[in-house]
């Protein structure tokens, strides 16, 4: 493991409030991570899904790579924009 993960599952056992907010952060990192892959993989820009979506490039940036209070309509529009079915679940900790 390296010493960045240790640091983090070390950290993450000692603070419960670091490992609430870190799993939170990299709940929403995961999926910016998603919808920038649908993008590219439906094969749009940025600019292109920002024009289809009737907003702007930098909106479209902002939900990649800041996805923590996204809309779940939005992902919806999203989702559809790229021919993507949302799907959404829940599941226990």
């Amino acid at each position: 493991m390296s010493d960045l993960n240790n640091y983090i599952s070390k950290r993450k056992k000692s603070d419960r409030e670091f490992a609430d907010n870190f799993n939170a952060g990299y709940e929403n990192f995961k999926i910016g991570v998603m919808l920038k892959q649908a993008r590219e993989e439906s094969g749009f820009t940025q600019e292109q899904l920002a024009e289809k979506l009737k907003t702007k490039k930098s909106a479209i940036s902002r939900i990649e790579n800041h996805a923590e209070d996204i809309r779940l309509s939005t992902l919806e529009k999203y989702a559809k924009a790229l021919n993507f079915k949302l799907n959404v679940s829940l599941q226990s900790n």
